[in-house]
């Protein structure tokens, strides 16, 4: 005998399911804005439907014996939604809210056939936490009891009632297991390109290093190592003349001197050569760190630079630390700070020179003093040691390094180096 109440509701198109969270709750990591805010849209929408479903059962059906079962469990049904929306949980959690939300709406459903088309947000949450074939197989038998229940609700044979809950559970299963499989590609296809670029930068770094090598072993044979082995064979040659032949020991001498000059100018063009460049040929520190700020403004990263005090001439070591601190700060700026812009400041006194390295980007709670955690170094060994090498630079110098910085409000990096002759500290 036909159920009283004869008139099917309409689906609830929520995809969360009772009880369980929108899509990206169980994503690792915290869920995105976006994912709390149609999670919030959902779970009101079901609950919306399910109220709806019940005050439609209680005005048409009031007297009937069902009506405390069905209440209650629409209560249970709202209240687990509800929760899993406020804590979602664990996977685990959210499978084990699946099988009671299941095992409600099986029942509800056996007592009132309109809810049955409350199996479409469980169709999506199936999909969501379960393997793919077991989530397929639960979407079968839901499908099933669903056209069970059209049938019980018609008067007549409608082919619509035996096509339509088939059809929509295979076109909410295909659009989900392909827009999965898709995203699942494109994500392997991203981390192959990082991965290829980071082993591409690699190899060029490696290539880089191996070159500068070679010019720097061509540049000490062809001039150093030339020269000493000159000296050493007039020094010899000399000593063995020195009793027998004094005027010659004494010119091999005065050319061994002069070999010997001319090897110490050798060697100060190769430490001029190993300057940075922007300090090339007489420029100074405010000028370099200018065309620094000027070359770092790009790729959505703005870099300002500001001199304070008097135009002082820096000794070349303090110049350079200053300048190789500034690149090395705003290379952790693009690569992890996530900054619009940054600020170079330099400000000369009459003892002492700092540079203010400041952004705006997410900051990082700022290391203990004497602890060993870098929040500026960079994970890639072959990319350099970030903050302690940066203090290492400063320290042989008997600068200091200060940082400032919270999360959420940006950084700042400030390094001070006297221009007095001081004692460095012990490493």
């Amino acid at each position: 005998m036909r159920h009283p109440d004869d008139h099917p509701q309409p689906p609830c198109t929520s995809p969360g399911s009772p009880g369980l969270p929108a899509s990206g709750a169980f994503a690792p990591g915290a869920q995105t804005r976006d994912d709390r805010l149609l999670s919030a849209l959902l779970t009101t929408a079901f609950v919306v439907l399910l109220a709806g479903a019940l005050l439609r059962y209680v005005l048409k059906h009031g007297d009937s014996d069902r009506l405390p079962w069905i209440v209650g469990l629409s209560v249970v049904l709202a209240v687990v939604q509800v929760a899993g929306q406020a804590r979602p949980g664990s996977r685990r959690a959210g499978r084990v809210r699946l099988a009671v939300v299941v095992a409600c709406w099986v029942v509800v459903v056996l007592l009132a056939p309109s809810f049955a088309w409350c199996a479409v947000p469980l169709i999506h949450t199936a999909l969501r936490l379960l393997p793919t074939r077991s989530a397929v197989a639960l979407v079968t038998a839901l499908a099933t009891l669903v056209v069970l229940a059209e049938l019980r609700l018609a008067d007549g044979f409608d082919p619509n009632h035996l096509l339509l809950p088939p059809v929509v559970a295979a076109l909410a299963t295909g659009v989900f297991v392909y827009l999965t499989r898709e995203a699942t590609r494109r994500q392997h296809l991203i981390d192959d390109l990082v991965r290829t670029r980071r082993e591409l930068a690699a190899t060029e770094r490696r290539e880089g290093t191996l070159a500068e090598r070679q010019r720097l072993s061509r540049e000490i044979h062809d001039s150093l190592a030339q020269g000493l082995s000159s000296q050493n064979m007039l020094l010899q040659a000399a000593d063995r003349q020195w009793d027998t032949d004094p005027q010659a020991a004494r010119t091999h001498l005065r050319t061994a001197a002069s070999i010997a000059a001319h090897g110490l100018t050798e060697a100060r063009r190769l430490v001029h050569d190993l300057a940075p460049a922007d300090l090339a040929e007489g420029a100074g520190l405010a000028q370099a760190l200018a065309t620094l700020a000027a070359r770092e403004s790009r790729d959505g990263l703005t870099v300002r630079f500001h001199a304070e005090g008097p135009d002082t001439h820096l000794p070349d070591q303090v110049a350079s630390a200053l300048l190789r601190t500034a690149q090395g700060a705003l290379a952790n700026i693009r690569e992890h700070s996530g900054a619009r812009t940054a600020a170079l400041t330099l400000t000369c006194l009459d003892d002492t020179v700092a540079l203010d390295v400041a952004d705006d980007g997410r900051g990082f709670p700022a290391p203990e003093p004497g602890g060993t955690r870098d929040p500026l170094g960079d994970p890639d060994p072959l990319r350099g040691h970030g903050l302690p090498a940066i203090r290492a630079r400063l320290r042989q110098l008997g600068g200091t390094l200060a940082i400032e910085s919270t999360p959420g409000e940006g950084a700042v990096l400030t390094a001070t180096i006297p221009l007095t002759p001081a004692t460095p500290p012990a490493p």
